[in-house]
């Protein structure tokens, strides 16, 4: 019987920014997997359900804690005194922390196993978290949050490498739209949770509030996540994760993945680290509750991020990411409005942009890489929340000099990127393609 872990080669350097029938080599019959001999979960399968809801918890707990201190950025200047670009780093200082440490957790889940390592570091994160409130002062508090970011960063890669080796291909992608919308369900319930208990209690207690739902989410996803079936130990090799890192650095293919999640975020940093500040000003000024509230828009993710799967399936991957792109861009331009129901509405179509387009290149990382997966995932959590974290400060420094004019620019400028990536990949499969016809 052939090993679950058995995968069709990749070759490496293709054009497209997608993997597709023609850069693929289609596996001999001596190592495909038939649906009779596969044993990795399938959707309607026993543990199937347990497994989603346990990694749906996992992200919801990762992006209420990561971004807990996004809605509450107005109230956490007026606290300490500073500017929107110093309490920016109250979320920078977390998704950078994370984005540096998510490769070298990645290893360290090869090693000993991605459900302990999702494990411990959603416990270490829901501590500090509960720790967080007490800072003193901001330096304090964007300490706390860089240890908060690093301690969650075992939990992205491995999430992945995780369904990737436990789920059946063809049901890749809506499990990790699953994924990606507790995501998108724990930043909405932490910004809303944070907003109208902050108005009431103080940012100090809004904090505390969202320790104690990551800590409920916490519990769940440790007694719901099924036992790794698929996982191979190997070694911590600094020698061959380095070159396991420099074959996937290599690969123009991923690259552009990569380049395409750290632009997405720069857009959706930026846009929701600045919306607070925007809202609380004329002419909108909203209260920090109504402010939160606003975050319900995140429901669009949830729902975007989940359909990514059929979206795929009826536009393929590269058509899917031009609709993402396209509808974050025309929710970038209707955010302009000067009245507030054209900027929610600008809102929901970023969100559900965004999501949309993350599920798509996260999910293409892990179809793509056949060996060193946690790392090819890994490598692209660390370009996504670098482009988080770029895009938070960045955005709020445009923010001050420009006004939300320059914040919108600056996300045009980021979705602008993204398409010229997917041009590219698409014309360079072309020209492949005809290579290939007359070859």
């Amino acid at each position: 019987m052939p090993s679950a872990s058995t995968k069709a080669p990749t070759t490496l350097g293709a054009a497209s920014p997608f993997p597709s029938a023609e850069t693929r080599t289609i596996p001999s019959a001596e190592t495909r997997t038939t649906p009779s001999t596969d044993t990795r979960i399938a959707p309607g399968a026993p543990g199937y359900r347990r497994m989603s809801f346990a990694l749906f918890a996992a992200g919801m707990a990762t992006f209420a804690l990561l971004y807990s201190t996004q809605a509450l950025l107005p109230a956490v200047s007026a606290g300490f005194g500073v500017s929107a670009g110093a309490a920016s780093w109250t979320v920078s200082a977390a998704t950078g922390a994370l984005a540096l440490c998510v490769l070298p957790m990645s290893a360290v889940s090869e090693r000993y196993g991605r459900t302990t390592v999702m494990r411990v570091s959603l416990a270490v994160a829901v501590v500090v978290g509960l720790l967080v409130p007490l800072a003193p002062n901001l330096e304090s508090l964007v300490a706390l949050r860089a240890v908060q970011g690093a301690a969650l960063a075992g939990l992205p890669a491995s999430a992945m490498a995780y369904l990737a080796e436990e789920v059946r291909p063809k049901a890749l992608v809506a499990a990790i739209g699953l994924f990606v919308a507790g995501n998108s369900i724990g930043g909405m319930s932490g910004r809303i949770l944070t907003g109208w208990v902050a108005q009431f209690g103080g940012w100090r207690v809004a904090l505390a509030a969202v320790g104690v739902l990551a800590l409920v989410c916490a519990l769940v996803f440790r007694a719901m996540l099924p036992a790794a079936r698929h996982f191979t130990p190997g070694t911590l090799n600094p020698r061959s994760l380095a070159r396991t890192v420099r074959g996937h650095l290599a690969d123009p293919l991923l690259m552009r993945l990569y380049a395409i999640g750290a632009l997405f975020m720069t857009v959706f940093g930026a846009v929701y680290t600045v919306i607070g500040y925007r809202l609380v000003e004329e002419p909108f000024s909203l209260p920090q509750g109504v402010i939160g509230s606003i975050f319900l828009v995140y429901l669009v993710g949830t729902l975007s991020s989940a359909a990514a799967g059929r979206l795929v399936a009826r536009l393929g991957r590269r058509g899917a990411l031009y609709l993402a792109v396209t509808t974050t861009a025309a929710g970038l331009l209707l955010s302009l409005a000067g009245s507030l129901v054209p900027v929610l509405l600008g809102l929901v179509l970023i969100t559900a942009g965004f999501f949309a387009g993350h599920a798509v290149a996260s999910s293409s990382v892990s179809r793509t890489a056949t060996t060193g997966r946690a790392q090819a995932s890994a490598l692209y959590q660390s370009a996504y929340y670098l482009g988080s974290s770029a895009g938070g400060t960045l955005g709020a420094v445009a923010f001050h000099a420009g006004g939300w004019a320059a914040t919108v620019g600056l996300g045009l400028l980021a979705v602008a990127g993204v398409v010229g990536l997917t041009l590219y990949g698409t014309y360079a499969a072309r020209v492949r393609e005809r290579g290939l016809a007359t070859a």
